[in-house]
């Protein structure tokens, strides 16, 4: 029997694939199959890593948080006092709204997900929770749970606005309302 040593990455190609896949197709066109073939891997290596396609979502939406908060760390890491931690956060709406529109679709994936299964609100909670302790090196708790909302609602805003996104002068505002009320 193979034990996947020969290919240290396979793991990392078959997550790396199940986030693809959702980010072209949806949650509901997730298959065993389909990532195999994507992750270019024998479809029995789907259940050597992984328990069941829950086991597998939950590990791929899980590594996919960890990268966005990674992104957040980034940005609010630099920041020393509260002007240049309204600015980070003011970075970080606009790099995740300017960014790659899959995370925007596997973010929203994911909430909808989360809307019908308890198992992924804990992992959204649990995403939530570590942006909201990375705002708090710089903010208090109520005023880093208002500008995670923000972050969220803002960036989806000025994504899905094709017209004309909000400006950075408006996310500037917004998070300055929110920080000094």
């Amino acid at each position: 029997m193979a034990t996947g040593h020969a290919d240290p990455q396979r793991r990392e190609r078959i997550l790396a694939a199940t986030l693809d896949h959702i980010a072209e197709a949806g949650v509901a066109g997730v298959s065993h199959r389909k990532i195999a073939a994507r992750a270019a891997v024998p479809l029995g290596s789907m259940t050597y890593h992984f328990s069941g396609m829950d086991d597998l979502l939950r590990q791929a939406f899980t590594r996919f948080a960890d990268q966005i908060v990674a992104v957040f760390e980034e940005y609010l890491s630099r920041a020393e006092g509260p002007e240049q931690a309204r600015e980070a956060v003011t970075d970080l709406v606009h790099t995740l709204s300017d960014g790659p529109r899959r995370d925007l679709i596997l973010t929203q994936e994911l909430y909808t997900l989360a809307a019908r299964r308890p198992e992924y609100q804990e992992l959204t909670q649990a995403w939530m929770r570590r942006s909201r302790q990375l705002l708090e090196r710089h903010f208090d708790p109520d005023t880093a749970r208002q500008l995670d909302a923000l972050i969220e609602g803002l960036a989806l805003h000025r994504a899905l606005d094709n017209g004309a996104p909000h400006s950075r002068a408006l996310t500037s505002r917004a998070v300055l309302r929110i920080t000094t009320a």
